[in-house]
């Protein structure tokens, strides 16, 4: 994220002595993409962010995933998965619905504090589509709630700690997620045509500091998992600064561009990963041309898997198809897909949609998790036609 943030105490200059109040050196770590010549932070510890006493290996309970055969557009209702326990988080309570080597895919609605994690693999981006909560990272925390994405990037340590029961749509790429490069000056500013600016993010505003030994630590990396254990709790930074840090984004402050014709999904376009985009669907004034037909014209993405999760309102061109709040939509490169059968007849002379949904756009094919086989309905690609298979 190339926009500076000052957090709490830290030295004028960089890499100089900077001393507890006890006369010993703060530790410094540098946080930084693409080795030393991107973003970065750097950050200062009261105790060496190195000390490890212990590390384990941890086995991965996700499962694997499946090629989406036969081919066809599928509809999966994240409001039936269920949980094995009373009390699941947001980490290891995750069940994947999708997946391919650029992007993991997972749903969870966790109810109880995470264990601290770190995804060294690659940036993270959480979307609260319900409930809220406080992020704890070494950085400081972050309050979210309905409608916050959440990005936190490359081996930032965190947790999750609801404070009510919190649906959440968690991507894990294997590179970093920002906003479109189209929308950010040379400098990192956002420019005028973006529909969402610096004003509209928020970041932690000061240090979290929890005293504690021998502090576990989950790891994800590019080999599986690891629990390493820390002789001193890792949020113990009593300051930072730079451009690389979590970061919150509510998806009501996203300003919707509209047009006089139905306007293609690139206007929705929010964040960008490698190999794939997000797009944010918003209540907003639609088409106004005397002739425009509002719903989305059929189409065919033939570089691209849309996958498109209903988070709020009616959304007028899945009307008759079974969609509701909490669906999920797949319609995978090799189909054309479009508004079901009545929804453009509907639509003419419809001036506003009241909806909202959070699309992915992934440039390889997505796979199926498990998760994704324990909530599809079966009955979705037969919906154009109104019969099922002969």
């Amino acid at each position: 994220m190339a926009y500076y943030r000052q957090v709490g105490e830290i030295p004028r200059k960089r890499h100089t002595q900077f001393r507890k109040p006890d006369g010993g050196l703060y530790a410094e770590e540098l946080m930084g993409v693409e080795g030393f010549s991107a973003d970065s932070a750097l950050l200062y510890h009261r105790y060496l962010p190195t000390a490890i006493v212990n590390a384990e290996t941890v086995k991965d309970e996700r499962g694997s995933v499946a090629p989406n055969l036969p081919l066809k557009p599928r509809h999966f209702k994240t409001t039936d998965l269920t949980w094995a326990s009373d009390e699941v988080d947001a980490v290891t309570g995750r069940r994947k619905l999708f997946g391919n080597p650029d992007v993991t895919i997972g749903f969870v609605v966790a109810n109880a504090p995470s264990p601290l994690y770190r995804n060294a693999f690659g940036d993270e981006l959480l979307y609260v589509q319900a409930g809220s909560g406080v992020i704890e990272t070494i950085y400081g925390a972050l309050t979210v709630g309905d409608g916050d994405y959440v990005v936190i990037p490359t081996s930032c340590t965190y947790r999750v700690v609801p404070s009510s029961p919190m649906s959440l749509l968690v991507l894990e790429a294997t590179g970093h997620i920002g906003p479109p490069r189209r929308y950010l000056s040379a400098k990192g500013q956002f420019l005028e045509h973006s529909p969402y600016c610096e004003r509209d993010i928020r970041g932690p505003s000061e240090p979290l500091l929890v005293d504690g030994e021998d502090v576990d630590v989950l790891v994800r990396h590019r080999a599986g998992l690891t629990r390493f254990t820390y002789a001193n709790h890792p949020f113990d930074v009593v300051g930072w600064d730079g451009c690389l840090y979590p970061w919150a984004f509510n998806i009501r402050d996203f300003e919707p561009i509209t047009g006089r014709v139905h306007q293609p999904p690139p206007v929705h376009q929010t964040f960008e990963g490698p190999n794939f985009v997000v797009c944010s669907f918003c209540p907003r004034k639609v088409d106004y041309h005397p002739l425009a037909v509002p719903v989305p014209y059929n189409h065919a993405n033939v570089d691209s898997d849309e996958l498109m999760f209903y988070v709020g309102g009616n959304y007028e061109a899945r009307k008759g198809s079974g969609i509701g709040i909490g669906s999920m939509s797949l319609h995978p490169s090799g189909c054309t897909h479009g508004p079901q059968p009545g929804a453009v007849e509907a639509s003419l002379g419809v001036d506003y949609f009241d909806e909202t949904a959070v699309m992915v756009d992934t440039f390889r094919p997505l796979e199926l998790g498990e998760a994704a086989e324990a909530c599809e309905d079966p009955a979705y690609a037969w919906t154009w036609a109104r019969r099922g298979p002969a």
